[in-house]
């Protein structure tokens, strides 16, 4: 009996769940259809091929995708287009939502009363033999949506008022607008010529290296800052599409105010040239045709003075990464090395003092951090180049002598040998030597005093309870 009544149960069990799923797919099923009924174009953007916009009293533009992904204009001109702009018109066009159904068979006065077409868009989607035309009529006055028709049907619908953004690009919206397109960690040189400055800079492993006019570290985050501008020059108008000899007459391009050289692997050069037309800055490449005019902002950076574009920086480290750091004066030497130190059954790094007898002492950290992080900071207020006599300057029997050892992550031990000349009281001025490099540095002295004049400065003081 308890068989049977189990049996019966299993039986209804299985007939509730049988309507259950049957209501839910056909739940599913008139979803999907109410949604489709509810969409002018039901495909996917990376199926459409090429588009068409026609626009009343425009010239027609036309876009197609080649065989890598990347779109074409192809009329009214054969030039690039700019990618993000394409791919968001056919995103916009590939899944029309239609706000409300106007008329449902609608006849040819109809769609005068709705001026329908004014624009037109068409569509040619991967696999299909016709494209889709959507015709688009004037704006509802309510709330700006836009009165459309798909040619191979009857009806008349409202479609979006976001829409009339796509509809309205113009030819320049769709342009790829860049001059010239590089990866700043590519460029291995840069040269720029003008009638007032001549310089050039060369990357040496992760630095830049002035070489002329004078030899000099180079101040990275300044080359790689307008490398990065010079790869972002965006046309704000294109005024030739195949430069000729008297198109760079025309433009002054024959006698460019601004000549920048990059040297990218593989021995190329890519050559940009700027000059002033009235109000305008033009520009032209090595690797265009085309004559443009951009903004005039890069003009900053190109009429600096050679001294911006050294590195001011006395000594380039971190100091955290310092493993020792030794002061030399006349008669003494303090030292201090970072050690491992085992403090209640923990391993740690600790400042020792290097005393007489090579007797270790813990040193003052905070005393020992704040001087490294004076040097790491100290910048030159300006730069004496090609020396003739060290002496001087003092330099010859340096006051001070700072050597700093540092151990930066994944890279070489590196060590920095820092010279320090007679401090010029009246001007508080000190001339320090980096010995990696010839010339010298013109320093504020206000760091002076910071240094310590004997090993007990950097001793460590127990707290006396």
């Amino acid at each position: 009996m308890r068989f049977r009544t189990t049996l019966i149960l299993m039986v209804i069990f299985i007939v509730l769940l049988t309507g259950v799923v049957l209501i839910e797919h056909h739940s599913e099923v008139t979803k999907e259809k109410k949604e489709k009924q509810e969409q002018l174009t039901d495909i996917k953007s990376a199926e459409i091929e090429k588009i068409s916009l026609k626009n009343e009293g425009q010239p027609t533009i036309t876009l197609q995708k080649d065989d890598k992904g990347n779109w074409k204009i192809i009329e009214p001109l054969v030039t690039e287009a700019d990618n993000y702009e394409a791919n968001s018109l056919a995103e916009n066009f590939a899944g029309l939502r239609i706000e409300k159904v106007v008329e449902k068979q609608a006849q040819a006065q109809d769609l005068k009363a709705y001026e329908i077409p004014k624009k037109e868009v068409i569509l040619w989607v991967k696999g299909q033999k016709q494209p889709i035309k959507i015709l688009i009529g004037m704006e509802n006055p309510l709330d700006n949506t836009l009165y459309a028709k798909r040619e191979d049907q009857s009806q008349v619908v409202l479609l979006p008022s976001y829409l009339k953004y796509s509809l309205d690009k113009k030819l320049f919206d769709l342009r790829k607008k860049e001059l010239l397109k590089f990866e700043t960690k590519d460029v291995q040189a840069i040269e720029v010529h003008s009638k007032d400055l001549n310089w050039k800079a060369r990357r040496q492993g992760e630095n830049w290296l002035l070489v002329q006019p004078v030899e000099a570290l180079a101040a990275k985050s300044q080359i790689d800052s307008l490398l990065d501008k010079l790869s972002g020059l965006k046309a704000k108008d294109f005024l030739v599409e195949e430069k000729k000899d008297e198109d760079l007459k025309n433009y002054n391009l024959d006698k460019p105010e601004f000549t920048i050289k990059l040297d990218l692997p593989s021995a190329e050069q890519i050559s940009i040239q700027l000059a002033k037309k009235g109000e305008r800055l033009i520009a032209s490449s090595s690797l265009s045709k085309k004559i443009i005019e951009i903004d005039n902002q890069i003009l900053t950076d190109l009429n600096k003075k050679i001294d911006d574009w050294r590195e001011k920086k006395v000594a380039n480290f971190n100091s955290w990464e310092v493993t020792s750091i030794s002061i030399k004066r006349v008669n003494q030497i303090i030292a201090a090395n970072k050690e491992k130190v085992t403090e209640k059954g923990k391993e740690e790094e600790k400042w020792q003092l290097q005393a007489e007898g090579n007797k270790k002492e813990l040193a003052d950290e905070s005393k020992i951090e704040s001087v490294l992080r004076k040097l790491e900071y100290l910048e030159a207020s300006g730069f004496i180049d090609q020396p003739t006599n060290l002496s001087d300057y003092g330099l010859d029997k340096p006051e001070i002598e700072i050597i700093i050892k540092s151990q930066p992550q994944d890279q070489e031990a590196q060590e920095i040998r820092l010279l320090l000349g007679k401090d010029d009281k009246t001007k508080k001025q000190v001339v320090v030597k980096n010995a990696s490099w010839k010339y010298l540095f013109l320093v504020d002295d206000s760091f002076l005093s910071e240094l310590p004049t004997k090993i007990d400065d950097w001793k460590k003081v127990e707290n006396k309870k």
